[in-house]
């Protein structure tokens, strides 16, 4: 069990201080350390746990230990956070959780670090849960403050969730919608349409033609016997390629592009789409690890699909009037993943939107560049913040004007859809469809279709 903690105080060292992933470490952490099935699901457990309650354990941590936690020693607030969590969220021992934690801060090396991390944690171990959540309510300045301690969500995301809730007449769903991003998602899976079958004993997801989920196993293991053919993919995620491919019957000849690729799950699904319909398929990544993900993620379908290493905007500049269909999946805050990604919501601010939201503007007018008279761009982004989804299509629409026209994503995602699905309308009149993880338990996927006239 040591060794699940160690591993998982490793992973919530390297996000904190060198901005590491966790999806992309924690795997490779817990096969290094060789742990098995049962340690390995237990460091899983305390990472993202950990990672996810971050807000509320800082705000105990410091109430407890009366200093602000940006005068505690990096290596000892993360050994901090990971007790605090096996304490007020998980079934371990008190007595367990302090001295391993306790243990962990002294192979770190930090002096004087385990004496106070032994009398923060035990502090914390002499009250119940519900007793330091209390106690943290009292300390918030106003509602929202309130909200955003005890559910782990900086004030600013909350405000933006509330927002985008609002501008479907859901406000009231807030709560839940915190609480969702809180819960471990399920591994989503997909098998590629015309090349894969859902596996014996899986069970198909609610939406997506082609999801399923596992009944058991290993995923990964699925994914490397199926040469990539049946893959990890969020539900969210598939429908928005789908809404592209099956906006409207494939023509003759079609050419396709993925102006934004990385890390390519979408590009795969692109690619068994357009070999089914008889169309050509091109992709584009900026960073060239993320290319190699692109490349690697298509290799499993028998279509070429050529992956050029540009800036989107110059890529699409250079091929005016080229394709028929383009899916922009634009660089955003992710705040839609947090569920998958629950380190997003500490490594984001306000003040990265304005930026964001330009560069998505810049990379769906170069999309219209590229599309032909009569084609389809497809602007994708895992948020709902209103500046990155209905502020960007109304920009757009601004500086086109009669040069596109905006089609129903929600009517075209309802129509792709296995079951009803329910996709409220905009108060700004759009077709854009919004995907929510405590409504559809997907990401938080924002899907507009828009047509060059």
């Amino acid at each position: 069990m040591q060794g699940a903690r160690q591993v998982a105080f490793d992973v919530l060292h390297a996000v904190s201080t060198d901005d590491a992933y966790a999806n992309l470490l924690l795997p490779h952490e817990i096969g290094r350390a060789k742990l098995d099935t049962q340690d390995a699901a237990l460091a899983t457990e305390l990472t993202y746990g950990t990672l996810r309650r971050r807000g509320t354990y800082d705000a105990l941590i410091s109430m407890v230990a009366k200093r602000p936690i940006d005068q505690i020693d990096p290596v000892v607030l993360d050994a901090l956070r990971l007790g605090a969590h096996q304490l007020l969220s998980t079934r371990v021992a008190s007595h367990a959780a302090v001295n391993e934690s306790v243990e962990l801060a002294r192979a770190a090396g930090s002096r004087g670090a385990p004496g106070f991390v032994n009398a923060v944690l035990r502090s914390i171990s002499r009250e119940t849960p519900g007793h330091w959540y209390e106690q943290l309510e009292r300390s918030a300045r106003s509602d929202d403050e309130r909200r955003g301690i005890i559910t782990s969500h900086p004030v600013w995301i909350l405000r933006a969730f509330r927002r985008a809730l609002g501008a479907e007449g859901r406000g009231a769903e807030l709560d839940a919608l915190l609480e969702a991003d809180n819960d471990a998602p399920r591994v989503g899976m997909l098998a590629l349409p015309g090349l894969a079958q859902r596996p014996a004993g899986a069970r198909a997801t609610p939406y997506s033609p082609d999801g399923f989920i596992l009944g058991g196993g290993d995923p990964e293991r699925l994914v490397r016997e199926s040469d990539g053919r049946l893959r990890v993919q969020d539900e969210g995620s598939q429908l928005a390629a789908y809404a592209l491919t099956r906006a409207e019957p494939v023509g003759p000849d079609e050419r396709w592009l993925d102006l934004c690729a990385g890390p390519g799950g979408k590009t795969a699904l692109l690619a068994a789409e357009a070999l089914a319909n008889g169309a050509t398929l091109d992709a584009n990544e900026i960073i060239p690890a993320r290319a190699g993900l692109v490349r690697r993620a298509v290799s499993g379908v028998p279509l070429e699909v050529e992956v050029t290493e540009e800036d989107g905007r110059t890529r699409a500049a250079r091929t005016p009037d080229t394709y028929d269909r383009v899916l922009v999946d634009a660089p955003c805050t992710g705040i839609g993943a947090l569920r998958r990604r629950p380190e997003a919501r500490w490594r984001k601010a306000p003040t990265d939107v304005p930026a964001l939201a330009d560069l998505q503007r810049e990379l769906v007018l170069a999309a219209f560049t590229a599309v032909k008279p009569g084609g389809i761009v497809a602007y994708v982004t895992c948020s709902p913040h209103l500046a990155e989804t209905a502020g960007v299509v109304a920009e757009v629409r601004r500086e086109l004007g009669d040069a596109v026209e905006e089609l129903d994503a929600r009517e075209v995602v309802g129509r792709v859809s296995r079951t009803p699905i329910d996709l409220p309308a905009q108060e700004d009149g759009s077709g854009r469809a919004q995907l929510w993880p405590h409504r559809h338990g997907t990401d938080a996927m924002s899907i507009a279709l828009l047509r060059k006239r």
